[in-house]
């Protein structure tokens, strides 16, 4: 046992069965206690459920499978929780049954006493023996067509023998197992009846296009069921990094706002440029190369062109359907629209019932925002497919600097499973790739933003001048990443159009962004509400009161 004191009153009052742990999913009296005595205390206090803001129901065990160790008897279960606002959600969980003295974990489902034998069942990533067989199944797997639980082995796993296991960081909505120090095996909690996107994209990436900017991928764990195949977990190769460009930028950022104070810059004297306006490095004014630097313009160039990389990779296959650039049509337009108009009225209704929650700045925007709302619904409907020459692709679908590693001067870019709220159905489907482009533009907002309200004593100016010096250095950051990533896209032969369509697509992407973000905020930090409303007003181009 290793590091593992139970407290003593976890032995109070187990759970009874008469089965035996090798057989427990087959009796109906352990499964009805399992899902709702035992399961329903367990699972709503885990960083993985996905369900707090609902009203848990009850959960059903829909599908099991059962892997044995030399030394132990596994189960997969695969659970629905059901909600009372009538909707339900799929989790993995893998459960092991153990004895005290073979505890790897003090994390506990419950007490148990399996046919007269005491132990506990827990979560058996916790068990080092189930973490090495699952390494070894990906290690071993072959082409074995006739079972249930299908372990793949990528083409560029090298590794043979396992060697160590450790969890990667604090767990979040997945888990993510460290083997080797060389590897990284994410398990999704939260599963859907189909491919994970990222899965999907990952290995295509690494085996069909030998993209070189994102963790190889290296093997797999899907279940087959009769309504489609289930992805439980993926492997890549573990990346050196310096940790991600959210946190990079807001050094970056603090720096560059630091260097108002030290250099005495007049903010007003500050060069503005429209947004969109494409740059190439050795065209940004001194004036700015002096307050920001010239680094971070080229680690925003190298962004960009990872980027474009991506994206021509992601647009270069004309043989696998699911990655065959598409163009516009009627069908994709009532999609987007009946999408974003949804989106749109569900935010409209969020913000006139925490308007009172705002006050200043955030306040008048979001007054603004209400005043023009028949004029951003107007945009989201004038989506004209007829006059798109671009072509749509597989995307990121929630491109943002915390999916990208800082690697030295470089950058990795990772988890392609897509945006949280959409539907696995909505995430594969193909969009403009400038989509993603948004994302990061939206991202940069951020990061400035986010700067100014976690070092507001910091530095020595009202804050209107500091969203002034904001909003300047974003639309830097978007021209340089703009004209780099427009020149090795179109480099590569990726169909993004011509020019006054990419504005139209970015402007259309970006307001469908600030308006999701702005639910988010709402519900969660009313006081960042004013970065996406800023947002908004800035792309819509309203002018000030």
């Amino acid at each position: 046992m290793k590091d593992t004191k139970i407290n003593e009153d976890e032995f109070q009052n187990p759970f009874v069965f008469k089965t035996e742990w090798k057989n427990a999913f087959e009796d109906e009296e352990f499964v009805k206690v399992f899902s709702s005595d035992i399961l329903e205390n367990y699972i709503i206090n885990k960083r993985w459920y996905g369900g707090k803001a609902s009203t848990l129901k009850y959960i059903e065990v829909v599908e099991y499978f059962k892997m044995t160790s030399k030394k132990n008897t596994y189960y997969g279960v695969l659970l629905e929780v059901n909600f009372k606002e009538a909707f339900f959600q799929n989790y993995f969980m893998p459960i092991s049954f153990m004895a005290e003295e073979e505890l790897d974990t003090n994390t506990i489902i419950a007490p148990v006493k399996m046919n007269g034998q005491e132990g506990f069942l827990v979560d058996a990533l916790h068990q080092e023996d189930f973490r090495k067989l699952l390494f070894d199944k990906i290690v071993s797997s072959g082409d074995k067509t006739d079972v249930k639980v299908k372990f793949h082995k990528g083409e560029k796993l090298t590794e043979t023998e396992y060697k160590s296991s450790k969890f990667m960081g604090v767990e979040q909505s997945n888990t993510s197992i460290i083997y080797n120090n060389t590897l990284v095996l994410k398990i999704f909690r939260r599963i859907y009846t189909s491919t994970n996107p990222d899965y999907e994209i990952s290995r295509f990436l690494t085996e069909t296009m030998d993209f070189q900017s994102s963790p190889a991928y290296t093997g797999s764990i899907n279940v087959a069921l009769s309504e489609g195949n289930i992805t439980l977990g993926m492997m890549q190769e573990l990346v050196p990094n310096q940790g991600d460009a959210w946190h990079f930028m807001l050094d970056e950022t603090d720096r560059i706002f630091d260097n108002l104070k030290h250099k005495k810059i007049k903010i007003g004297k500050l060069p503005d440029i429209e947004l969109f306006k494409r740059l190439k490095i050795n065209e940004i004014p001194h004036e700015i190369i002096d307050w920001a630097g010239l680094s971070i313009f080229l680690r925003i160039h190298t962004l960009a062109t990872r980027t474009a990389e991506m994206h021509i990779a992601l647009g270069g296959d004309t043989h696998d359907t699911a990655f065959t650039p598409t163009t516009y049509n009627g069908d994709y337009t009532v999609w987007l629209k009946n999408r974003l108009t949804y989106q749109f009225q569900n935010r409209l209704n969020i913000l006139e019932n925490n308007l009172h929650k705002l006050d200043g700045l955030a306040l008048e925007l979001a007054n603004q925002f209400l005043d023009n709302k028949k004029e951003i619904r107007k945009l989201f409907l004038d989506f004209n497919w007829t006059k798109m020459k671009s072509e749509r692709i597989r995307i990121h679908g929630d491109y943002h600097l915390g999916q990208v590693l800082v690697n030295g001067d470089d950058f990795y870019i990772l988890d392609f499973e897509g945006e949280p709220e959409s539907t696995i159905r909505d995430r594969k489907v193909k969009q403009p790739p400038l989509k993603d482009v948004a994302g990061m533009f939206r991202s940069f907002h951020y990061s400035i933003y986010a700067t100014i309200f976690n070092n507001k004593d910091k530095y020595p100016y009202e804050q209107k001048e500091l969203f002034q010096a904001g909003e300047i250095l974003f639309k830097y950051f978007v021209g340089v990443f703009l004209q780099t990533y427009t020149e090795v896209a179109q480099a590569g032969n990726l169909n993004i159009g011509y020019r006054k369509e990419i504005d139209f697509l970015l402007k259309y992407c970006l307001l469908e962004k600030a308006v999701y973000e702005l639910g988010y905020e709402l519900n969660s930090r009313p006081r960042w509400a004013v970065i996406p409303l800023t947002g908004i007003a800035s792309i819509m181009e309203f002018k000030e009161n």
